[in-house]
């Protein structure tokens, strides 16, 4: 006897989201279920100063990152954020460690936060989430799909 269970695979299919961590200047990049990859992303430095292509539009946040212990091809990513004294996003971005320059290992780049008040700006912050992979979920792929995601990507206004 063959038995046939069509349509059940929604009831199987589940998404769930990680909990966004802890923003620093120095994190230790997790993957969806908080446990660490073994690679440490850290903002160098930063400053505010007109980007070069675009000097008319007044200053942009522009910093100098690392990740220590990445992989070449299939590194993590992460958001990086501009934020006021009271830890609140001004502007954010996702980072990719295969973007940045580099070997064994240890891997560095910058880039450019377009923030409204550049003047309020009082640090760069990386959240230690790896955004580099996302997942379908089971609303796009019912067979496929759901599992642990990162959590939505850092934007302005976000409490870090």
């Amino acid at each position: 006897m063959i038995l046939a269970l069509t349509g059940c695979s929604s009831l199987l299919c589940t998404d769930t989201t990680a909990e966004r961590g802890e923003a620093g200047v120095r994190v230790q990049v997790v993957d969806t279920s908080g446990r660490p990859l073994g690679v440490t992303t850290e903002v160098v430095d930063w400053r505010l100063e007109p980007h070069p292509q675009v000097p008319s539009e007044g200053d942009r946040v522009h910093f100098h990152y690392r990740f220590d212990g990445a992989d070449e091809r299939s590194g993590p990513a992460v958001d990086a954020c501009a934020v006021d004294k009271e830890r609140v996003a001004l502007g954010c971005q996702t980072v990719y460690s295969s973007q940045a320059f580099g070997r064994d290992g240890a891997f560095t780049g910058d880039d450019w936060l377009v923030v409204e008040h550049p003047e309020q700006v009082a640090a760069v912050l990386l959240i230690p989430n790896d955004q580099s992979y996302v997942g379908r979920s089971c609303e796009q792929d019912i067979k496929d799909g759901g599992g642990p995601h990162p959590p939505q990507p850092a934007r302005t206004g976000d409490q870090l």
